[in-house]
């Protein structure tokens, strides 16, 4: 295939009170049409910085590109005006931002958002049926309604696939799609890797595809290009990577996925963090973090080795490094299997008991209620102390929505919510204000949950001084702060930094802290590790596991990474459109899950395991979910799921299923199985 995107040896840099930081620093790639590249790294790294560059669009006026080309179709994007480059974005490149919150106007409805990109000469009846055909595409549910709806009024999963279909609406040449699934759930991710796929076989679009997920990587990129401190440290072919990985830093990447086997144990982290950019560099970059470092590594810096179509910047494949011991004769760790059965119980925190959340919808002059959107609609849920129960389910099944209503961020419609003994749906809001301490939360998207106009040592103390943690001791709350910023990965020479100055997965571990600093006894954690990349991610896991020993902590982790919760949780429960439909235990649900929607949820998972050297990797097939998620304004009859269940019978569409328990711990709502056995 002819090659589309040629980035030569890119550089942009940012003026900055510490001097100038080096964000991209000699990027080259190649991106040929029709063909997706997988951009790999670290939060930090510079793979955002590299993609707004290529659009010209570098944050000003500190940002600056110095150097470099862009070549598309053979032409120079870096010689383009302003009014040239208005010619270029959407229509022959767009862009999918990681942050669907700050990149949508909240102002403006979905139709007014997506139709501003389609061609004015269309009817309005035409733009409206394509804006539906995009949102119906990318899996949003009931798209008709949606047209009208506001940002706010859809999950972060819903604001991503909106996102998707705006950048989607003009059928660009080359698509950006930076860190795209990092907010879906399984099933979405996997439509919209599918819908993805079929757009490059129907136009020929090539893909720039930003991500920190090795499955999806392997599922998705004919090629990958791994990014560390500013430049291109490996590129390889699917299968070479994934087969041959060459680079120490590729290999820690793998070795930092979450997964069942490493559940008795730690997770293996890459020590220290990514090296501040506002330097100038006379060795190789990943030096201090290297297993297989020696002198020559921190002195010269490392040329790129091309061989054949696999290319790494690494000493170790020099003339004088080949002899020395590399990653390749890596042994990988002893599996480490615990299992839950025969546990002790320990004694519930947190119980909730039918709990319902329903929001009127209003309509005409008078905004008379003409039906209800059942979020939540029934939900029991137990959390013991130290334990961590995960809820998982497709994004807008209400799963957040749980979480707020424990803590009574929504009034609950009905239920029931006890914390410690206590009734906290009977509380005034001056009777809950002293457990907040308590009970804390990490929202799903950190940049709209942090303060854009504090500074990170004022957010981290904020909460304290709220709850009179430290009294008058400012000297206490400070120190605090600074145990905070390392425990989460960050260095302490962050203090005096805004929140729009971070990176995605920075941002997240800011939450985190925020949340630890009043040493709560509960968090309610929504997608804490979603915008996060591997390595990061093991660090965060670590930290909550090591947390939840040390200080007893319990924890409700609402996600849609299995590997996480099969690592992490110790209970499972598995929501679909506002009801429970199984629980138990990780052993239970995962390697024997009983409702037709768990096994889809698994199956749809995207699983890779690394080939040794002259071997590739090798992916499980992904079986993809049919049918689109229903509205719970108008849910289905019967059980929720029959429209969309293979093995759906008479029955399911007239009665919602009666509970089945098939241990003390395992239970499901499913007519495939008998009330109330065994």
């Amino acid at each position: 295939m002819p090659t589309l995107l040629t980035v030569d040896e890119l550089k942009v840099w940012f003026d900055t009170p510490e001097g100038v930081v080096r964000a991209v620093d000699g990027v080259s790639l190649e991106v040929e049409a029709g063909q997706t590249v997988a951009l790999l790294g670290e939060s930090g790294s510079g793979k955002s910085i590299t993609a707004l560059a290529l659009l010209q669009l570098v944050p000003q006026p500190t940002g600056r590109i110095v150097a470099g080309k862009v070549l598309l179709d053979g032409r120079d994007l870096m010689r383009f005006s302003e009014r040239d480059m208005r010619q270029v974005r959407g229509k022959r490149i767009a862009m999918i931002f990681q942050e669907p919150q700050t990149s949508l106007n909240p102002v403006l409805t979905l139709e007014q958002q997506i139709g501003e990109v389609l061609p004015r000469s269309s009817s309005r009846r035409a733009r409206r049926e394509r804006i539906a055909e995009l949102l119906d595409a990318v899996g949003m549910s009931d798209p008709g309604r949606r047209l009208g709806e506001y940002p706010h009024q859809l999950s972060g999963g819903m604001k991503q696939r909106a996102m998707i279909a705006m950048a989607l609406a003009a059928e660009p040449q080359l698509l950006i799609a930076d860190e795209p699934t990092t907010a879906l759930d399984v099933t979405i991710q996997a439509q919209v890797l599918d819908l993805l796929k079929d757009l490059q076989r129907r136009t020929g679009m090539a893909v720039l595809f930003i991500t920190h997920d090795l499955g999806v990587v392997h599922q998705v990129a004919d090629r990958v290009a791994v990014m560390y401190a500013g430049q291109i440290v490996e590129s390889a072919g699917r299968r070479d990577f994934f087969g041959a990985a060459r680079h120490p830093y590729s290999h820690k990447l793998f070795r930092s996925v979450p997964s069942r086997n490493k559940r008795g144990g730690a997770l293996e982290v890459i020590a220290g963090a990514v090296p501040s950019l506002a330097q100038e560099f006379h060795g190789c970059r990943f030096a201090e973090r290297c297993d297989w470092a020696w002198e020559q590594c921190r002195t010269t810096l490392p040329e790129w080795q091309p061989e054949g179509d696999h290319g790494v910047r690494c000493h170790l494949y020099t003339a004088v490094g080949r002899g020395r011991p590399g990653p390749a004769g890596m042994t990988a760790e002893a599996a480490m299997q615990t299992r839950e059965a025969g546990h002790t119980p320990t004694p519930p925190v947190l119980q909730v008991k039918d709990l319902a959340v329903h929001f009127p919808i209003r309509r005409g002059v008078l905004q008379r209620v003409a039906g209800y959107v059942r979020a939540v609609d029934g939900v029991s849920l137990t959390v013991g102390a130290a334990r961590t129960l995960a809820l998982v389910g497709e994004s807008g099944c209400g799963k957040t929505t749980v979480g707020k209503a424990i803590l009574q961020l929504i009034a609950p419609t009905a239920g029931e919510v006890e914390f410690d003994g206590m009734r906290l749906d009977r509380l005034t809001p001056a009777a809950l204000r002293p457990l907040r301490r308590r009970l804390q939360i990490v929202f799903q998207d950190p940049f709209a949950s942090l303060d854009p106009r504090m500074l990170v040592g004022q957010i981290l103390e904020e909460g304290m001084r709220a709850q009179g943690i430290g009294g008058a001791d400012s000297a206490a709350r400070r120190h605090r702060v600074r145990e905070l910023l390392q425990q989460v990965g960050l260095s302490t020479d962050v203090l005096n930094r805004y929140p729009h100055e971070f990176s995605g997965g920075q941002r997240q571990r800011l939450c985190i802290a925020r949340a630890l600093s009043v040493e709560p006894q509960v968090i309610i954690c929504d997608e804490p590790t979603s915008a996060l990349d591997v390595s990061v991610q093991a660090q965060i896991l670590n930290l909550l596991k090591r947390l939840q020993q040390e200080l007893a902590l319990s924890y409700l982790f609402i996600t849609h990474n299995l590997a996480v919760v099969e690592y992490l949780a110790h209970e499972v429960a598995v929501m679909y459109l506002g009801r429970i439909v199984e629980q138990g235990s990780v052993g239970d649900v995962l390697d024997s899950p009983r409702h037709p929607y768990t096994q889809a949820l698994l199956a749809a998972v995207p699983t890779f395991t690394v080939g040794k050297p002259g071997e590739t990797g090798v992916a499980r097939p992904v079986v993809r979910l049919q049918g689109d998620v229903p509205s719970p304004a108008k849910p289905p009859s019967g059980c929720h799921y029959h429209p969309r269940c293979p093995q759906a019978m008479d029955r399911c569409r007239t009665d919602y299923p009666a509970e089945a328990v098939f241990s003390a711990t395992h239970k499901v709502r499913c007519h495939l199985y008998p009330a109330g056995s065994r």
